[in-house]
């Protein structure tokens, strides 16, 4: 992965650090993806890649008694989810770590359950698919979240808004195929509902911007990633019924 600007991580700290979530998703899509699994171990060894600042580790910590280590590359996003594990009484049962999603160093056959909301896309859903099934145990769980077309020929206004943003998103057919090919028996999978997209992430990004505009008045670069945010904002509230998040359950083969 390329290391990111200190000027870019910056900006991104400020826009998405004080969000509930870094990405669509909610407490009530994290808890049903997890009823879809099948029976854990007692105390389960779970990783959640591409974590931000834990709102969906927080909400596994209650629906397991196992230890969760927690994986993000940003110290500001990690920084929070130990304040949150610390305030939660979770310390000794959830753990941090900076770590580049593409570069793990865990032992094959390390975890019972991965997690990801919103972040295998990073790293290439094929290319994480198979690195998951790596670090799985055997019948160990994997549950991510991916960016699908949900419509058969999108427009093209979303189409070349997607083919700049994440150019090699499938629809959900080809990824449940790519699921199986990849030695995962799949148990389920659902569209992520329209309000995961805004209640903590897009509508507290909204009322976050026009601050933010102000601080960075004079910086181009920074006006030009707002403006980035505003246009996807627009594109899904104009196209969410072609193109969403699919909440994917699946067991390794």
């Amino acid at each position: 992965m390329e290391e990111i600007p200190q000027f870019v991580q910056q900006v991104m700290t400020d826009i998405y650090g004080s969000l509930p979530r870094q990405g669509p998703g909610n407490a009530e899509s994290t808890r049903k993806a997890f009823s879809m699994l099948g029976e854990l171990p007692e105390r389960p060894m779970t990783l959640d890649i591409g974590c931000g600042t834990g709102a969906q580790t927080l909400e596994l910590a209650k629906l397991t008694p196992g230890h969760i280590i927690a994986l993000d590359t940003f110290d500001w996003a990690l920084d929070t989810v130990s304040e949150k594990v610390v305030q939660a009484g979770l310390v000794g049962r959830v753990h941090t770590t900076k770590q580049s999603m593409d570069a793990m160093n865990y032992r094959e056959e390390t975890f019972d359950l991965i997690w990801s909301e919103g972040a295998l896309y990073i790293m290439g859903f094929e290319n994480a698919l198979k690195t998951c099934r790596r670090l799985l145990k055997p019948d160990g769980y994997l549950a991510a979240s991916e960016l699908c077309w949900f419509a058969a020929d999108p427009p093209q206004e979303l189409r070349d808004f997607w083919a700049q943003g994440y150019p090699d998103m499938k629809s959900v057919g080809d990824n449940v195929q790519l699921i199986a090919d990849c030695g995962f028996e799949l148990l389920g999978h659902f569209h992520l509902p329209d309000r995961a997209w805004w209640d903590d992430y897009y509508t507290p990004m909204l009322k976050r911007l026009p601050e933010l505009r102000e601080k960075y008045a004079d910086s181009p670069d920074a006006l030009a990633m707002f403006d980035e945010n505003d246009t996807e904002m627009a594109i899904h509230k104009k196209y969410s019924k072609s193109y969403g998040y699919e909440f994917f359950v699946c067991r390794r083969g």
